[in-house]
């Protein structure tokens, strides 16, 4: 079966040790290499630019640096194809070589200037989350004490992302910032790699009532295997990743359900779902409870079709 996963950190692990080669099985301390890729046909990848929290002052530099990781150590001709357009997506699906797909999260060094948003665009960004857990010049992050919403800069970035063709995530948004793009945003949008509230109260999941707002835009709702968000404990197993896909379902949203690991960016994992080379565990455990159809829509036919309405033509 093919999988795409829309959220992995391991740009983050190769910026932070520049010894690490995402082709070597034997060395990689990386849960998504290569190899794994391969193994569990991962037909796309979507690496995100993530700074981490030690960068105190985030400068746009720092977004090249990551970018310059991308295409020099992942990207690789006859092996691994950056997804721009939908021509390229269609390509990696159909074809032998997988694709990587470039996002951001976090848009802290963009400061409002438009030139930097369209110059990602330019080197292949295809998928911003505006925060990550905390405040930032466009809106605030989960975790920020006053819980509020989107600047006035904010809400034009919203609108030159709609109009550059550039998707939005809103899985490190505080709730009233997830409103505020929901009401602001003319084209769908995307939880990359967050769970149901309902089911796991940590602050990063997503209540009934946004996950309603996301299937009634036909965005894409990543469940996520971060065991904290899947099991309140953090004891998580597979079939609790399954509870979340169920009631997400119940919902309405089995056509929005896709998958987004956050391989990479955990130090925990939930056992038999440890790395990328892991998808058939999951798909036992699906087999219990869904058809075949209706697995293959969330492992991959769901992210292809918002994608192939949603990514650039050309």
């Amino acid at each position: 079966m093919k999988v795409i996963d829309g959220h992995c950190d391991v740009l983050l692990k190769m910026y932070l040790d520049p010894a690490i080669d995402f082709y070597d099985v034997h060395t990689s301390p990386m849960d998504v290499t290569y190899s794994r890729m391969l193994h569990s046909n991962v037909k796309l990848q979507c690496f995100a630019i993530y700074l981490p929290e030690r960068i105190t002052q985030p400068h746009f530099d720092h977004y090249l640096e990551y970018i310059n990781i991308f295409y020099q150590k992942i990207v690789r001709s006859g092996l691994i194809q950056a997804v721009k357009t939908r021509g390229d997506l269609e390509l990696v699906m159909n074809g032998r070589v997988p694709g990587a797909l470039l996002t951001l999260e976090g848009a802290d060094a963009l400061y409002g200037n438009p030139l930097y948003t369209r110059t990602l665009y330019h080197l292949g960004v295809r998928m911003i989350g505006v925060t990550w857990n905390y405040a930032n010049w466009a809106a605030d992050g989960v975790l920020e004490p006053r819980q509020g919403g989107f600047t006035r800069k904010g809400k034009s970035f919203i609108k030159d992302c709609n109009d550059l063709g550039i998707l939005l995530d809103v899985s490190h948004l505080s709730e009233a910032a997830f409103w505020d793009l929901a009401a602001a945003s003319a084209k769908p949008f995307v939880a990359t790699h967050s769970n149901v509230k309902r089911l796991c109260g940590h602050p990063r999941n997503l209540d009934d009532e946004q996950i309603r707002a996301l299937i009634r835009v036909d965005g894409r709702i990543g469940v996520t295997f971060v065991p904290w968000f899947v099991e309140s404990s953090g004891k998580a197993s597979v079939d609790d990743v399954v509870r979340h896909m169920e009631y997400i379902c119940a919902l309405g949203g089995e056509r929005q359900l896709v998958l987004g690991s956050d391989f990479d960016g955990i130090d925990r994992h939930i056992p038999g779902l440890e790395h990328t080379g892991q998808y058939d565990r999951l798909a036992e455990a699906l087999y219990k409870k869904f058809t075949k159809e209706q697995i293959e829509g969330f492992f991959y036919k769901n992210w292809h079709t918002f994608l192939s309405q949603h990514l650039p033509i050309h």
